[in-house]
């Protein structure tokens, strides 16, 4: 019994069509995932092509440059991280809301975020101090003056005309104390002194008792 010849005429199954929307997710998270391992002057837009399977001139259509490429893998998760927990908060009984719950709550998210993201905000540290033309300054990080300016409204909120300092320098200087524990930890915290728990919950009655001095929450 022969053989049978495979067939020469059976067609390769056509790859689905992305739509732009995944592409340009593809390219944001292969970006973030490539500018942590390598950091911004280590990475390259035909790296991030090949971890994204894209062309580097689809990431082009979405991004000007490799800057804009950087600011955007950085802080469009971080918007979309601030947005959830306003949806969230904004969703719960006010019992739950009001206070400090909400403040630790708070708190806890953006450690949980900043921990996750640990290597794309000591990028961005690095390419500031080594690189400023990457990051363009502070003033120009859109996403981050969005996540300060959401932060002022619900700090302005909370502590109203009682305010001592202004809450655009309270939502700032919270969210320092937070990212800086989180990147000098090995610094600040030799081994032995305390556990991560206690770590955190230090963080977040240091930012509380900030805000409370502030005004009443």
């Amino acid at each position: 019994m022969g053989l049978e010849r495979p067939e020469t005429n059976a067609k390769t199954p056509k790859r689905r069509r992305r739509s732009s929307e995944e592409v340009a997710d593809r390219i944001l998270e292969a970006a973030a995932e490539e500018f942590e391992l390598s950091g911004y002057a280590g990475a390259t837009t035909a790296a991030i092509a090949r971890r994204a399977d894209v062309t580097e001139a689809q990431i082009f259509r979405f991004h000007a440059s490799k800057q804009d490429l950087f600011h955007a893998a950085i802080f469009t998760p971080l918007n979309r991280h601030f947005a959830q927990f306003q949806a969230r908060s904004a969703a719960e009984p006010p019992s739950v809301r009001d206070g400090k719950d909400l403040a630790r709550s708070y708190i806890a998210e953006l450690q949980d975020f900043m921990a996750s993201h640990s290597r794309m905000f000591l990028s961005l540290v690095v390419a500031n101090a080594y690189s400023p033309e990457a990051t363009k300054g502070i003033d120009a990080l859109e996403g981050l003056q969005a996540y300060f300016e959401r932060g002022e409204a619900m700090m302005a909120a909370r502590v109203g005309s009682e305010s001592r300092v202004a809450p655009e320098l309270m939502v700032r200087v919270s969210f320092a104390a937070v990212l800086a524990n989180l990147m000098f930890r090995d610094w600040l915290f030799p081994v032995g002194m305390a556990d991560e728990d206690e770590i955190r919950h230090a963080i977040a009655a240091f930012v509380i008792e900030g805000i409370e001095a502030n005004g009443r929450i």
